[in-house]
């Protein structure tokens, strides 16, 4: 177990779970028995030369795989060494077979040889550096290259610079078959596993971001999706094996850095939104500290970036895991589902660390979880988010369904309601055809009855049959006009003025002509616009009451009757007369005049408006309404 702990010391300390599978698998592997066994015998280890050549056999260091040398010397000042592997195959005679070699990392790229023999190199050796830091390879090395007795690894190591890491992960050698499912085992916790996370990272975050971009009152949705995005980053680092679209190997280190830092932020954020809990200063404060430390993987100098981005792995990390212990106390305060779902969720890593912990001490012995764990919690979060939708979908359908027997209730009130509207309706217009009956009854036969009664009373002679039946078919003929009058649809409007007012001029000329009253009717012989069947018999109640009012009321000498058209659609009909005049205003406050508040109210229904004035000597009604054709 102590090449495992000199192992791990030399790993990046974010991604030590990552390499537990392997140092796993490893150690199975060394107690597996075979038919034929490889022994390595040594491993040495020393800086190259300026060209990069093998070094003098004086400078070899003995050292144990995995090995990271700027880790075990500070003051490493180059960017390339060698590694020197001695290793024997001991088979039985009949038994010798093949040979398979495997490398689980090189940090950051490299090339091999077999017995000065050139078996693999990296693509690029030089800035922008390959990445196989986390790229296991397998060969089959020809038999042809091997040796009877000690064989030799030469494995040449380039970093980046001198202010990165450099070294060698654990290389196997032996059967093809047990090497392969050696490497199947890397294949899936180095590169497989974190594929899987990537896809599903990326798809729930799209998903979330959809609904984030549809529901933007529900922010954890967008958080959640931004902490995925910068979540995917990271994780691309962990399997791109070239730096683009970055320049150098630094500059991966410093975007790295900063994607992990702002995915902890989006998530910590995430877990607050969802949980309801109103925390603005400790989000000022998180913001605050990761804008310092994404500051420092931007300005500080390239010398001193091992050291930003330790601070910022460290912070994030922290963060990280503060948020994922105090929501359960959180979740256990509210008591709701989807709080306490994701508690448990978020305990997975936790746990998932304390684990692997005890395994890397070898206090228990199982297999490392931490490669699936971060899988398991973004599925979590997604049936998580799941049963939430299910539950607005139940909580919708509840709403609809209650809103339906409003609906219905509603409707049933309003029909109700209709009824009684329409009932009022029917009495109201029962009520107002009765008021009009009264009107018509008042302003035409109560006109003639007026006109009657007063030839009578000053009349010398006494009637004879046939006057008295021509009172009487005069008064029936002023019934049936009324009559008729109460469907305009069926009056006709006479073609001009003139045959309008002839039949009253006819009927108050006489009358006027027996008490002594002078009368003028003065009235155009055209019509500019004639007026509808509505307005045509409203002006003529009008007349006939105001010349009534005149005959019973006024004891006027003159009367004059007037119409005149100023405009094409403009009407105005006057009557004056020199009485004894009346008070205008306390008739209308009084509202005892039924003959003044009849004329209102027809010239109103017809679209017009009446003026009267009024005083001794001079009284003048004038109704002036716009003509409209019906």
């Amino acid at each position: 177990m102590s090449a495992l702990a000199r192992w791990f010391r030399w790993l990046p300390w974010s991604l030590w779970p990552l390499w537990l599978c392997t140092a796993t698998a490893w150690a199975q592997a060394q107690t597996t028995p075979a038919t034929c066994t490889v022994q390595i015998l040594a491993v040495h280890a020393a800086e190259a030369t300026a060209d990069g050549g093998k070094p003098a056999p004086s400078q070899w260091q003995p050292v144990t795989l995995p090995d990271e040398w700027s880790r075990r010397h500070p003051d490493f000042g180059g960017v390339s060494l060698w590694y020197r592997i001695d290793w024997q195959r001991r088979c039985p005679a009949s038994a010798a077979g093949p040979v398979a070699l495997l490398s689980q990392s090189i940090v950051m790229a490299g090339e091999i040889f077999v017995n000065d023999h050139f078996l693999w190199r990296d693509k690029h050796l030089s800035e922008p550096l390959s990445r196989s830091w986390n790229k296991p390879r397998t060969w089959l090395l020809p038999d042809v290259w091997l040796h009877d007795g000690t064989n030799t690894l030469w494995v040449r190591v380039v970093g980046g610079d001198a202010r990165q890491s450099v070294g060698l992960g654990p290389l196997f050698l032996g059967e093809p078959e047990r090497i392969q499912q050696q490497y199947e085992a890397l294949q899936w916790s180095h590169r497989t596993l974190f594929e899987i996370n990537l896809i599903v990272s990326g798809v729930i975050g799209v998903l979330f971001f959809g609904i984030w971009i549809l529901r933007r009152d529900q922010s954890f949705y967008g958080w959640y999706a931004f902490s995925s995005l910068f979540w995917t980053i990271f994780i691309a680092n962990v399997l791109a094996t070239s730096p683009w679209p970055f320049s150098n190997s630094l500059m991966v280190t410093r975007v790295n850095t900063m994607a992990a830092l702002l995915s902890v932020a989006c998530f910590c954020v995430f877990t607050w939104r969802f949980g309801g809990q109103t925390r603005p200063r400790l989000e000022h404060a998180l913001w605050a500290a990761s804008a310092a430390l994404l500051a420092a993987q931007v300005v500080v100098p390239d010398a001193w970036v091992g050291y930003a981005q330790q601070a910022g792995f460290f912070s994030a990390t922290a963060a990280f895991l503060i948020n994922c212990l105090q929501f359960p106390f959180h979740a256990w305060r509210t008591r709701r589902l989807e709080h306490t779902y994701l508690a448990v969720a978020l305990l997975i890593l936790p746990v998932a660390n304390i684990h692997d912990l005890l395994v890397l001490k070898a206090i228990i012995h199982t297999h490392p979880v931490f490669p699936y764990a971060n899988t398991a919690l973004t599925l979590s979060l997604a049936a998580i988010m799941g049963i939430r939708h299910a539950r607005n979908l139940r909580r919708i359908e509840r709403f609809q369904q209650e809103l339906a027997e409003g609906i219905a209730q509603a409707r049933g009130e309003l029909a109700r309601t209709l009824e009684r509207d329409h009932a009022l309706a029917l009495a109201n217009t029962r009520l107002q055809d009765r008021l009009q009956v009264a009107h018509d009854l008042h302003d035409s036969l109560g006109g003639s009855l007026v006109h009657m009664m007063a030839s009578v009373e000053q009349g010398a002679a006494a009637l004879q049959r046939a006057q008295v039946l021509s009172m009487l078919k005069f008064i029936r003929d002023d019934l049936r006009q009324t009559i008729d009058s109460n469907s305009s649809a069926g009056v006709a409007v006479p073609a001009s003025p003139q045959k309008w007012i002839a039949p009253l001029r006819h009927r108050f000329t006489t009358l006027f002509d027996e008490l002594g009253v002078d009368s003028d009717w003065q009235f155009p012989q055209a019509w500019r616009t004639p007026p509808n069947a509505m307005q045509y018999l409203a002006l003529t109640r009008l007349v006939e009451e105001a010349l009534t009012n005149v005959i019973k009321h006024s004891r006027a000498r003159h009367v004059r009757l007037w119409l005149a058209q100023p405009a094409a659609d403009e009407l105005v009909v006057g009557i004056e007369d020199d009485g004894v005049g009346f008070d205008v205003d306390a008739v209308r406050q009084a509202d005892i005049s039924i003959g003044m508040r009849s004329m209102s109210v027809r010239i109103g229904r017809a679209g017009g408006a009446l003026e009267v004035a009024s005083e001794p000597g001079r009284t003048t009604l004038k109704a002036r309404m716009t003509v409209t054709r019906s």
